[in-house]
């Protein structure tokens, strides 16, 4: 009987261990202080840290302000997506939005991100990136997806 019994729970074990997993290379995107009008797309990078195909079912942001575009195509184990968020930078001030983002991955169905910054008039006008400067946050970005893949798996 107790064979029994260890055996159900080491295959429950494994069972739940072997599932599609959602995780974000960022929870929150800070934008800062940007000018009215200013480029208001910033992107997501989600990972399938499971061993089953993750699926996206849905993104909604909290108002219309906000605007999520994501594929419903299946992130493979191991892959990578992004979620790409518009915001709506002609309203002037500060914004703080929740976008929440819905998937197949059976411990967090639903998961949240934020945007944040503020629209002012009297901020300064973005930096240009050098391509060395554009290579080298490319770099940092995919060592961040690296690192929360790494902290997913633990």
């Amino acid at each position: 009987m107790k064979k029994l019994i260890a055996g159900i729970a080491l295959f429950g074990t494994f069972a739940f261990a072997s599932a599609q997993t959602i995780t974000f290379d960022k929870t929150t995107f800070d934008y800062g202080n940007i000018k009215p009008n200013a480029d208001g797309t910033r992107f997501f990078t989600v990972t399938n840290t499971g061993d089953k195909p993750l699926i996206l079912s849905n993104v909604k942001p909290s108002c219309g302000c906000t605007t999520p575009e994501f594929s419903q195509d299946p992130i493979m184990p191991g892959k990578s997506a992004k979620i790409k968020v518009g915001y709506n930078t002609a309203l002037n001030g500060p914004f703080n939005k929740m976008i929440e983002v819905f998937s197949n991955d059976p411990a967090n169905s639903r998961s949240v991100i934020y945007i944040k910054g503020n629209v002012d008039p009297n901020a300064p006008e973005p930096k240009v990136l050098t391509p060395a400067e554009q290579k080298e946050a490319a770099k940092a970005e995919k060592k961040a997806a690296k690192l929360a893949k790494k902290a997913a798996a633990k």
